[in-house]
């Protein structure tokens, strides 16, 4: 599948995936900052963003996917961040071709199996009537019962875009994401990766836990991690400065 992606600046290549629901304009802010010494790449991933649709969604054709972008592009020594789900693909794309990685980034995820728990905001998404809503204040009444968080509900409100006048729609494959959401939490605790990698975490999430560390170290064996204070699972928006500095101190380290 042909992604869209977007390049910013010159330079050693920096991919930056999205997570699940998102898209690579959540990145813009960042990526222009990284530009001023790589080539960013910014990608939307299969059913999100610009990206086309399909009924199939799993890390397995996301894999294949980034290889075709890298082989399009030319690409090398690739430095690569992914948050959530980019981090997921992320990683299993520095354990398939290793050769292609000069430097990988994981932002609040790790290598273990998650269980499934986005069934809420699902059942949230789905509750929305979106050949008929007219506002995003009208979308915003039918998820706030389902999503009680605001900054994720704002997070969702920027998926929505006029696909014609007076009709709204999502940027992401709503049926093609929950109909395959059992994936997203896939195990990829093989093979073991030896290149320079850098966990960061949000102090106040719980995706990666100190009881994690030595698993992630026995697979990423040149792992270190960092933790962002009283910042979430969305710890690049939350505190996008702290997150700048993390990646940009292993970056030119």
């Amino acid at each position: 599948m042909k992604l869209h992606y977007k390049i910013l600046g010159e330079g050693e290549p920096l991919i930056i995936l999205h997570g699940l629901f998102g898209m690579l304009d959540n990145w813009q802010t960042l990526g222009k900052k990284w530009a001023n010494d790589f080539q960013v790449i910014l990608v939307d991933l299969r059913n999100h963003g610009h990206s086309p649709r399909d009924p199939q969604f799993n890390y397995d054709l996301m894999l294949q996917d980034l290889e075709e972008l890298a082989d399009d592009l030319l690409l090398d020594d690739i430095n690569l961040i992914g948050h959530s789900m980019g981090g997921k693909l992320g990683m299993k794309f520095a354990q398939t071709y290793p050769e292609l990685i000069n430097k990988l980034i994981v932002a609040d995820i790790g290598p273990k199996k998650y269980p499934v728990h986005h069934q809420q905001i699902i059942k949230g998404l789905k509750s929305v009537p979106i050949d008929q809503v007219k506002s995003r204040q009208e979308v915003k009444a039918h998820l706030l019962p389902y999503i009680p968080d605001e900054q994720t509900v704002q997070f969702f409100l920027k998926n929505l875009y006029w696909k014609e006048k007076g009709k709204l729609d999502w940027r992401f494959n709503l049926d093609g994401i929950a109909n395959n959401i059992d994936y997203v939490g896939e195990e990829l605790l093989e093979p073991q990766f030896d290149k320079p990698t850098l966990f960061i975490r949000g102090g106040n999430s719980s995706y990666i836990l100190d009881s994690d560390i030595q698993e992630i170290q026995s697979v990423f064996t040149k792992s270190q991690i960092e933790t962002i204070p009283n910042a979430g699972h969305w710890l690049h928006a939350e505190n996008p400065a702290l997150f700048f500095e993390f990646v940009n101190n292993f970056l030119q380290d």
